[in-house]
């Protein structure tokens, strides 16, 4: 039977992606006393990587011990910025093949584009660590399957980077609308709609940028020429790598849409968008889009649009959970009830509670706490995030195949449309695979 670690130098060597057996052997972190010190190595560390690495070195008795780029100019800084922060500089690796063979770390950070979370946080989870990933969890359904079967079968503790999950304000929104004053609950509203996000002018392939290796960027998704909309931030809006604003901010949104009602996967959906304001421009994802989820007794809408700020109720970005006696929003700046029943109200109104913005602080704080507890249940767990994505994406299928689709939970597929379910499938560019658990 193969050595997980000869495995990975093997990969590293061949650059080859090899699929994962399920009987391979795995060594797990034993559980961190108060005092220990975690030692974390960062992969992906140009946005939200770098921010989650920030906040993990705010918590007490931490450090980075290693960071991976596939940009050397990401990776440089990124080295030069941890060292200014924990006064030791991290060692630098653009394969994280390599810095997964490093002894010594405790935690894997993964702040990947999407299309490049499932390989590492497999090869992380079976090797022990600790695992703190970017949301979405993965690009596709069947990633984010397989990627939950491998937390659970080699007890991982991981948090999934939807930070307002740890956001007080949220969670007291949600305990609002458990004690039941909104009265049934008939739809919830989620929607984003973000004005700071531009039209992205055509630009032309072009050469690869000195100190990239973009091969590897691309990992398992298709191989293209090298165009620089593509690479870095705008990755989120090219199906290859990611699912849009659906998915970027989505699986934050949604996910208090169920939270809030206990719920776990609709029952149908359904979806209509395009790209109406910018048809012309780089993007791939719809700059408008609408999906409306069916479930028992009630609908979830989610409503995005791009270079507008246009939302509900005067916001951005946020939840409506409509009830008969009165409305709950909660976005990122707070959380207030507007009753029904306009001069007899049927409730009393709750003035704007404001939230105190450290959200992302906190997550990192709670996932670092159930490290020191060996306690799964992080306040976004394997299966909470899991659940999330996918119900982002079926959105996102839905609008592709322009079909109502019933969705059937337990088994993971659509019911009785092959069309659609080929959506929820990986295809990986060779070398790389699809691991297998």
């Amino acid at each position: 039977m193969t050595d997980r670690r000869n495995f990975i130098k093997t990969s590293a060597m061949a650059t080859a992606g090899v699929s994962l057996v399920a009987g391979m052997p795995m060594a797990m972190n034993s559980c961190k006393g108060a005092n220990e010190k975690l030692v974390c190595g960062l992969i992906g560390a140009n946005g939200m990587g770098f921010s989650d690495l920030q906040a993990f070195l705010k918590q007490k008795n931490t450090e980075c011990a290693a960071i991976c780029d596939v940009d050397s100019h990401v990776l440089e800084k990124r080295i030069a910025d941890t060292e200014k922060i924990q006064g030791t500089k991290p060692k630098g690796f653009s394969d994280f093949r390599k810095l997964l063979e490093e002894p010594g770390i405790d935690v894997i950070i993964i702040g990947t584009p999407d299309h490049w979370h499932c390989l590492p946080f497999v090869y992380a989870a079976q090797e022990g660590k600790y695992i703190y990933c970017e949301k979405p969890i993965s690009n596709t359904i069947e990633e984010i399957n397989v990627m939950e079967k491998a937390a659970n079968k080699y007890g991982t503790i991981a948090q999934i980077g939807q930070w307002q999950r740890s956001d007080k304000h949220w969670k007291d929104a949600v305990d609002f609308v458990y004690s039941g004053e909104l009265g049934k609950i008939r739809t919830v509203r989620t929607w984003s709609y973000q004005g700071w996000m531009k039209s992205i002018p055509v630009k032309p392939d072009g050469p690869v940028p000195q100190g990239v290796d973009y091969d590897m960027w691309l990992g398992p998704a298709k191989a293209r020429p090298f165009n620089q909309n593509r690479f870095h931030f705008n990755f989120r809006w090219f199906w290859d790598y990611a699912g849009g604003l659906m998915t970027d901010w989505g699986v934050h949104i949604i996910d208090y849409g169920l939270y809030g009602m206990k719920a776990k996967a609709p029952k149908s959906v359904m979806a209509m968008g395009g790209k109406f304001a910018y048809p012309d421009d780089a993007c791939e994802t719809p700059d408008s889009m609408q999906a409306l989820y069916e479930f028992d007794d009630y609908t979830m809408l989610w409503d995005h649009g791009t270079g507008i700020d246009g939302g509900y109720y005067g916001r951005t970005h946020g939840v409506g959970f409509v009830g008969n006696n009165g409305t709950l929003v909660v976005d990122r700046q707070g959380w207030e009830v507007i009753p029904e029943g306009g001069k007899n109200p049927k409730m009393e109104r709750v003035e704007l509670q404001l939230g105190d913005g450290q959200g992302l602080v906190n997550h990192m704080a709670n996932f670092i706490d159930c490290i020191k507890d060996n306690d799964r249940n992080t306040n976004c767990n394997i299966e909470i995030a899991c659940n999330t994505a996918r119900v982002c994406h079926l959105g996102n299928v839905a609008l592709k195949t322009g079909e109502r689709l019933y969705w059937d939970a337990d088994n993971s597929q659509f019911i009785g449309n092959e069309s659609a379910n080929e959506y929820l499938k990986a295809h990986y560019r060779a070398p790389w695979e699809l691991p297998k658990i």
